[in-house]
């Protein structure tokens, strides 16, 4: 879901509107927004209201601010306010007459103190706060494992720097009272900047994180309630919603908020129904109410030993009573029970579409000709058009089936020259790839033919046998010595 300015507004095929661009990384564009419908209305700045509406970090949290050294700022722009510890950066979210309709709506006194608008906020203003906006998801998974190395009984739900980066508000959900002190000191040193921790329940957390609801739409928290009410079963007992736990919470874990939406609604309709009114007495036995309706203002009854539902309406049930008060029973709630009447029956209609054709109607047309036509004409006139034109209508047939064969030899003949020419580029790739490798095989050969022919040229000629001395014969005997 996205505003106005998503829906509507492009700037070179982006859409416009938050800034974010259309992807709602923050959560969702819808976030406690609001419309400046006087914002092109000119205002002399003499005459201009002086406290604006400031929403931070697109609109999780707003603020009202002064602008009391008169600054030329209008609905959009970025400012610096002043805050406890040094100044933060919001965008003005609502200017002019429409703050104080804003600020009468929660209850903030005209006269109250605010703090000032600093000034418009620069690039390298703008340029800390994104960089302080980059770094809350890494701090948070790190303030969780301390948390969980001290074994505190807490969750760590959100993590929100400041515009200066000098300090970090940090939102967490605990079920009872944590002392926390260690943690703060172990976030101070780790993180370098002022902590504050802030206790919130499952759904503003809920609200924080964002989401889509079993209604296709963006969280209510998330959007633009603010104000939690408690939620009770009574809720959904008073509008006839069975208790199914897994269907009445949200996303927070916790009853949905749109249970009270319609509650007044269905509260004022149950003032017309009879009250003390669980048990009728009759002669057949005592009948428990069941179901109320609402919508058509009936109660169902059954009796004890259950079987069959008896609607009632309210003026039967406030007689039946009546008669109760007295000591008087009716004999059975068969005969008083309401009776719907009937439906309307609703016209069916056949499809025709199958079995009617242009033939059809030309034959129908042809028939009402006939009747008009003169009785004394011969009949054999009048069955030779028919004749005729059944005669062309076979032509026609032979003539569309001829040319239906006529296409399908064509593809059937396309397709084998396809597959014919497929399979003789496959075997010419097959002996051309086959020559190639013979080819390689012989020139592999005789380049080693010529590399032993090269090797032994250098060797020089090989020694003849004959050319060789003879060896000198040694002593055949080893104890004779060899002459002298």
């Amino acid at each position: 879901m996205s505003c106005a300015g998503c829906a509507t507004g492009t700037q070179n095929g982006s859409p416009a509107g938050c800034k974010s661009n259309g992807h709602c990384a923050t959560g969702g564009c819808n976030k406690l927004n609001t419309y400046d419908w006087l914002r092109a209305m000119p205002v002399p700045v003499s005459q201009r209201f002086t406290i604006h509406e400031i929403s931070f970090k697109n609109g999780v949290r707003k603020g009202f601010y002064i602008n009391s050294k008169g600054l030329d700022v209008m609905t959009g722009d970025m400012v610096c306010v002043e805050t406890d510890s040094g100044y933060d950066v919001g965008r003005i979210s609502l200017s002019g007459e429409l703050v104080k309709l804003q600020m009468k709506k929660r209850k903030v006194p005209l006269n109250g103190n605010f703090s000032p608008i600093l000034r418009k906020a620069s690039d390298a203003d703008l340029e800390r706060m994104m960089e302080g906006r980059s770094m809350e998801g890494a701090i948070m998974l790190k303030a969780r494992t301390y948390a969980r190395e001290l074994n505190l009984n807490m969750k760590i739900g959100e993590v929100e720097f400041q515009g200066d980066k000098r300090k970090a508000t940090f939102y967490y959900i605990a079920d009872e009272r944590v002392d926390f002190r260690e943690l703060i000191k172990i976030y101070a040193r780790e993180f370098r900047v002022k902590i504050e921790m802030r206790q919130i329940g499952a759904r503003q957390e809920a609200g924080k994180i964002g989401g889509l609801g079993s209604c296709g739409r963006e969280l209510c928290c998330s959007t633009w309630l603010t104000d939690f009410k408690s939620v009770s079963t009574h809720a959904a007992r008073y509008q006839n919603l069975s208790i199914n736990q897994s269907k009445l919470s949200g996303q927070c874990g916790r009853l949905k908020c749109c249970l009270n939406y319609e509650l007044d609604t269905y509260m004022d309709a149950l003032q017309d129904f009879p009250r003390h009114a669980d048990y009728l007495r009759t002669e057949a036995g005592d009948a428990r109410l069941i179901k109320t309706d609402i919508f058509k203002k009936l109660m169902v009854y059954e009796y004890k030993d259950g079987g069959k539902q008896y609607a009632m309406t309210l003026e039967t049930v406030r007689e039946i009573l009546a008669m109760n008060a007295n000591g008087q029973k009716p004999e059975h709630l068969d005969a008083m029970q309401y009776e719907e009447e009937p439906a309307p029956k609703e016209v069916e209609y056949a499809t025709v579409i199958e079995h009617v054709s242009l033939r059809t109607l030309e034959k129908n047309d042809k028939k009402r000709k006939q009747k008009n036509r003169p009785q004394n004409q011969n009949r054999r006139d009048d069955r030779r058009p028919n004749t005729d034109r059944n005669q062309q209508d076979n032509r026609q047939q032979n003539q569309r089936r001829d040319n239906q064969n006529q296409r399908r030899d064509q593809n059937q003949n396309r397709d084998q020259q396809q597959n014919r020419d497929q399979n003789q580029n496959r075997d010419q790739q097959q002996n051309r790839d086959r020559n190639q490798q013979d080819n390689r095989q012989q020139n592999q050969r005789r380049d080693n033919s010529n590399q032993n022919r090269n090797r032994d040229s250098r060797r020089g000629p090989r020694p003849n046998n004959q050319n060789r001395p003879p060896k000198p014969e040694g002593p055949k005997d080893p104890n004779q010595q060899p002459p002298a």
